[in-house]
């Protein structure tokens, strides 16, 4: 009996070593307000996420995190029930996606919920914690059938070396998936292990043009800093992976359509005559924080991906051994050995920094990646815009009497510059050779506006305890890439995609609940590029659309 009652009190005893998962990204906005205005987590950079909860034991905002902690230093077990998470989300018009791990592009309603256990014996965590996501999957107007068939060719040319379908099939989603799960064992501040969770590298809020969780979570291998290391220098932290990607195989729209007599849709089959492979992908993210200039946080991000025949070394024509560190070499092209590697490898590579000015409750930073590899060091400075990618963004605390506001700034520009007319880069996330481009299951694995979109975000946030009202604007360029090249012949340059979306949202605590809703309207100017070809005045409207989206996220933790 007392053994019994031992086992009880570990299983229903809470731990505070395993990751906050990025499903509770309205808690890392509260740990980031936190860390401006109070200075609290300070060697924390917020680029690398998920983040250990050890890195917040002091944090007023996970207080259930680390109630009850129990530690036994003969035994070294924890065990806890993970809270119960309630995800939702509806649009009414078209789909509004940004950011949401596991839930895809739907119009309708649409929700994850997932309750799970965690338990660490020793160095060993483990964290099983799985989601049932369903959604409604309604049919809505996607890319307009009345554009002229070479308009439909050229939005062929994106589709066929990308994978991001417009709707996922034409029947309600019902799906049962691993979720937020890992293995890890850990050594001090390094751990190593397998994991389907959501990653997020880089300082930005809204877009994080390298990796990011507006897809579903991936399976992958991992060995990383678990918290800073200490070092006389300055603090570091770091990531590696290695990944499996898997396709939606899901189809673009009007497949069956022509163009000139010959079929537009291209079926995904790789260099070894594969349909619909799957994708060794190899990334890594190094972040450092000096130790003479406070509040500096800067890094540097590397990824690449190929189908796994080049990697297992069986494509006939290709010579050499196979490729299981593609992350590792062949940063400069001029080092290609055998110039088809580099044909066949999807890479993109980058800057990032964060500066927090503590005494001013203020931090800036950006991000500055480049989505094809660099010859040598000449090229990239002579044409350091070719395939750029960047972020700029701020946030300012102004305290109050009796509140805080939150003002909040961030712009993406993913759309490339005149110079990719002379020098062909491509959109980001697309590939001549990786035909399914950067994604996994049908969604790009970075910046949720997409291949040549373009973002600004303001938000003003009231914060109160625990207690948040946000108001916020946003203006997303659809796609530039695509517009350019679609209408350059006809210099119309009326047919920009343009969204206004309007935001209000909540965060609220209560006891053992956390209340999270968003409140979204959208009036999308030129809707995929529709406008009246014949219109009697010059400069009119083209098909403008209205939609709300509403997103709503509970999380309870179950007391004992």
């Amino acid at each position: 009996m007392k053994n019994y009652t031992i086992f009880l009190y570990f299983f229903f005893t809470i731990s505070y070593s395993q990751n906050l998962s990025l499903n509770h990204d309205y808690i890392y906005d509260f740990l980031r307000y936190e860390q401006i205005n109070e200075g609290e987590h300070k060697s924390t950079s917020f680029s690398i996420r998920p983040i250990s909860l050890k890195n917040f034991i002091n944090s007023k905002y996970l207080t259930n995190h680390f109630e009850n902690i129990y530690s036994n230093s003969k035994n070294s077990i924890e065990f806890k029930i993970l809270p119960i998470q309630y995800n939702t989300e509806f649009n009414l018009n078209h789909p509004y996606n940004r950011n949401n791990g596991n839930m895809l592009p739907n119009r309708g309603f649409q929700h994850i919920f997932s309750l799970g256990i965690y338990s660490k014996i020793g160095p060993l965590e483990i964290q099983f914690s799985p989601e049932h996501h369903y959604g409604q999957n309604k049919n809505y107007e996607g890319f307009w059938v009345g554009h002229e068939d070479i308009i439909w060719q050229r939005k062929y040319e994106l589709w066929n070396f990308i994978d991001i379908p417009e709707r996922f099939g034409e029947k309600r989603q019902n799906r049962e998936l691993i979720g937020q799960s890992y293995i890890s064992l850990n050594y001090k501040s390094l751990s190593i292990g397998v994991s389907n969770e959501n990653l997020w590298w880089g300082p930005s809020k809204r877009n994080s043009i390298m990796m990011s969780n507006h897809p579903s979570g991936f399976k992958h291998l991992f060995i990383k800093s678990n918290k800073a290391f200490k070092t006389f220098f300055g603090d570091i932290e770091f990531q590696i992976i290695s990944a499996r990607l898997e396709a939606s195989k899901y189809t673009p729209p009007s497949p069956e359509r022509e163009y000139a007599g010959t079929k537009l849709y291209v079926p995904k089959i790789n260099q070894n005559g594969r349909v619909d492979d799957w994708r060794y992908f190899q990334g890594g993210i190094l972040s450092f924080s000096p130790k003479w200039i406070k509040g500096l946080n800067f890094g540097f991000i590397r990824w690449a991906q190929m189908y796994r025949g080049l990697v297992e070394g069986d494509y006939w024509w290709m010579p050499g051994k196979p490729t299981y560190f593609p992350l590792f070499s062949n940063l400069f092209r001029k080092n290609d050995s055998i110039v088809e590697y580099e044909e066949q490898t999807d890479q993109a590579a980058g800057i990032f920094f964060r500066w927090l000015w503590a005494k001013s409750k203020f931090e800036i930073y950006g991000e500055f990646h480049r989505n094809d590899a660099i010859y040598n060091l000449r090229d990239f400075l002579v044409d350091s815009d070719h395939t750029r990618g960047l972020t700029l963004g701020l946030s300012k605390v102004i305290n109050k009497q009796n509140n805080d506001l939150l003002i909040s700034w961030e712009w993406t520009q993913l759309e490339q510059p005149a110079g990719n007319f002379v020098r062909r880069g491509g959109s980001w996330y697309e590939h001549s050779r990786v035909f399914h481009g950067y994604t996994n299951f049908g969604e790009v694995i970075g910046a949720g506006i997409g291949p040549g979109s373009n973002s600004q975000y303001l938000s003003i946030e009231k914060i109160k305890g625990f207690e948040k009202y946000k108001f916020a604007f946003e203006i997303i360029d659809h796609n530039n890439d695509f517009y350019v090249v679609a209408f350059q012949d006809s210099s119309d340059f009326r047919r920009y995609w343009k969204d206004f979306n309007f935001h209000l949202g909540f965060d609220k605590k209560f006891r053992n609940i956390w209340l999270s809703g968003n409140l979204l309207y959208s009036r999308s100017l030129n809707y995929q590029w529709e406008l009246n070809d014949n219109p009697k005045t010059y400069y009119i409207a083209g098909k403008d659309k209205n939609n709300f989206h509403a997103s709503f996220k509970l999380m309870y933790f179950i007391p004992f």
